[in-house]
């Protein structure tokens, strides 16, 4: 039984689908599991990483686990998992636990506990460390549907794309091929854009104006305050600051699955709807 942790994630959903296909035997965890739609014969169970009490059901008879990380209970977690039989946990981390000072970003030091917590485990563990997901474009929907610039700090920042679907096909591979079994992988899209170069692509894929508005960082920071905490903001402020260059690219996953990753276009075409009126 495979274990798929963070059920109403995009990569979640998609996992979960790729590995029913297959006729493998798959269970979706999610705080609150009766909003979610899973394929006919997938069980769909109670799962808060932040509550113990919920890791019993969802790890009973599971040998996998798809793990979205949580640095709040993840010792808890790996000791219910060892305790359940679990022999293998492939982690969605990020990239950014690579940076020279991790520890120092709230944000990759997140990752980078739960990292640690696993790999101190017996539990065989493969870390996936996507970079930035093309779906964070998926914010400036409102603003696009309502005609309104974008609110940039750093339009000329550089970030490497990757779409969803790629992520879980990624995890697929090493679920499902134990040769992955225990890897580490670099995952990236195919390009390095910076957000203007996003912004352009996307007005061309839904055919509307997508203006920019050039902010300063602060402005931004209170923009967002709302819905982005104040740590959380300086720590992507300074990364985007950083990158005023190209990012390298890995060609992970072709290597894992066969094909090239999909390009930030195609997300844009993929999501063409969520931008737009109909």
């Amino acid at each position: 039984m495979i274990l798929v942790t963070g059920g109403r994630g995009a990569v979640a959903t998609r996992l979960t689908s790729l590995l029913h296909r297959d006729g493998l035997a798959v269970r979706v965890g999610s705080a609150a599991p009766e909003t979610l739609s899973p394929p006919d014969g997938v069980e769909a169970v109670r799962l808060d990483l932040t509550a113990p009490d919920t890791f019993p059901a969802a790890l009973a008879g599971v040998t996998t686990v798809f793990l979205y990380a949580s640095p709040e209970r993840v010792t808890d977690f790996i000791d219910h998992a060892r305790g359940a039989g679990v022999t293998h946990i492939v982690l969605l981390s990020s990239s950014a636990v690579l940076s020279p000072d991790p520890e120092s970003d709230p944000l990759a030091k997140s990752h980078l506990d739960v990292e640690r917590a696993l790999l101190a485990s017996p539990i065989t563990t493969t870390i996936l460390r996507p970079g930035s997901f093309a779906s964070n474009a998926g914010g400036w929907a409102w603003a696009v549907k309502a005609g309104r610039p974008l609110s940039l700090p750093f339009p000329d920042a550089h970030t490497d794309p990757i779409h969803e679907t790629d992520v879980a096909e990624a995890a697929h591979a090493v679920i499902t091929d134990p040769r992955h079994h225990g890897g580490r992988f670099t995952l990236t899209g195919p390009e390095s854009l910076t957000f203007a170069e996003q912004v352009g692509q996307l007005a061309a894929v839904t055919g509307r104006p997508v203006p920019i508005d050039h902010v300063t960082p602060e402005a931004w920071k209170r923009e967002s305050a709302e819905y982005i905490p104040a740590a959380f903001a300086d720590a992507l402020l300074k990364w985007w600051a950083s990158n005023d260059k190209p990012l390298p690219l890995t060609r992970t996953v072709e290597e894992l699955t066969g094909r090239p990753p999909r390009t930030f276009t195609t997300w844009a075409e993929d999501h063409a709807a969520d931008f737009t009126d109909h």
